[in-house]
C-alpha cells in the first residue's frame, strides 16, 4: 500500500501556506474555505464538483478555489492522489490586488479548472522554493510573476462568487451560523429562521448552497479552529472554543476537510512563533 505523506509548509515573507499531498485515497466532502486555494494534480484521476458544476480533473490541471466555494473532489481511476497548493487569505490577496492593479479589491477567479496552462509549471516551482525554505529573493519574484498573471487574465471583481437564485432567502440562516457556531445551533433554530419545514429547508438550503446545513456550520467552525490553531491555542481548547464536543470531534473533521489533524496544523505556526527559518513543515 503506497504510504500517504501529507506536508504543510507555511511563508512567513509571502504570507501564504504550501500544501503537498502524495499517496492519497481520502475522498473530501462538500466544504469550502475562507481564503483562496491555488493547486496543481502531479498524479491521479479525481472527480470534483465546485459550485454544483462537475469535472473530471487530470495530471498537469490548475485548479482555482475562491473563498465560498463549495466543493468536493474523490478518485475515479483506483490511482492515489499527488497534489500541492498554495492557500492566500483574502487580506494577502486584496494586498496583491494593490500590487498589481493599484486598487485594492477582492477577485473573483474563473474557473475552477484550468487544462493545459503555461502557469501550472511556474506554481509547481513556487510551491518547490518555497517548501525548501528558499531565502533568495528568486522565490519573491516568481511569487509576484505567478500572481500577476493570475490576477491580470482570470479574475473579475465581485463582492463575492455568485451563486444560485435563491441565496438571499437562507442570507439569515448562514449569517445565525457565522455568528452563533460556539453554540448549540439546533435544526428548529435555522428552519424557523427560513421559515420552512425541516424537510424543505434541508433539501432547498442543500440546492441552494450546494452544501448540507450541517456540512456548512461543521465548515465555519473548522475555519474558527483554524485561527486558533494558529494563535497556538492547544486543539482541546479550540474545540470548546468553537463549538466541537471535544478533541476528538474537532480531529475528525479537521481530517475530513483540511487532510490534517489539528495538531499538524499548529505545529508550522508554534514553529514560526519560534523563529525558526523559512522553511516549516509537518510530514505525516
Amino acid at each position: 500500500m503506497t504510504k500517504e505523506i501529507r506536508t504543510v509548509c507555511y511563508d512567513a515573507e509571502l504570507n501564504v501556506e504550501a500544501y503537498r499531498f502524495e499517496g492519497i485515497m481520502q475522498k473530501f466532502p462538500h466544504h469550502f474555505h475562507d481564503y483562496y486555494v491555488f493547486g496543481i494534480i502531479e498524479k491521479g484521476q479525481r472527480y470534483l464538483e465546485c459550485n454544483q458544476r462537475e469535472y473530471i480533473i487530470h495530471p498537469g490541471d490548475m485548479i482555482m478555489f475562491n473563498p465560498k466555494d463549495v466543493h468536493t473532489c474523490m478518485q475515479v481511476d483506483g490511482d492515489v492522489l499527488d497534489y500541492r497548493c498554495i492557500n492566500i487569505k483574502v487580506d494577502r490577496m486584496r494586498e496583491l490586488s494593490l500590487d498589481i492593479s493599484g486598487r485594492e479589491e477582492t477577485p473573483v477567479f474563473a474557473g475552477p479548472v484550468l487544462r493545459g496552462t503555461e502557469l501550472a509549471p511556474l506554481l509547481k516551482e513556487l510551491h518547490q522554493l518555497i517548501s525548501e525554505g528558499e531565502t533568495d529573493f528568486i522565490k519573491e519574484e516568481l511569487f509576484f510573476v505567478l500572481m500577476g498573471q493570475i490576477v491580470q487574465e482570470y479574475s473579475e471583481v465581485r463582492a463575492e462568487p455568485a451563486r444560485s437564485g435563491r441565496t438571499a432567502e437562507f442570507r439569515r440562516v448562514c449569517e445565525y451560523m457565522e455568528s452563533h457556531y460556539p453554540e448549540k445551533i439546533t435544526l428548529d433554530k435555522l428552519c424557523g429562521l427560513a421559515g420552512l419545514s425541516k424537510y424543505h429547508f434541508i433539501r432547498s438550503f442543500t440546492r441552494d448552497q450546494g452544501i448540507s446545513p450541517y456540512n456548512y456550520l461543521e465548515t465555519i467552525r473548522i475555519g474558527a479552529a483554524k485561527k486558533l490553531l494558529e494563535q497556538g491555542i492547544a486543539p482541546s481548547l479550540a474545540a470548546l472554543k468553537t463549538g466541537f464536543s471535544d478533541q476528538s470531534h474537532l480531529t475528525h473533521f479537521f481530517k475530513r476537510y483540511i487532510g490534517l489533524t489539528p495538531g499538524q496544523y499548529m505545529k508550522i505556526f508554534r514553529e514560526e512563533a519560534a523563529s525558526v527559518p523559512l522553511k516549516r513543515k509537518d510530514n505525516v
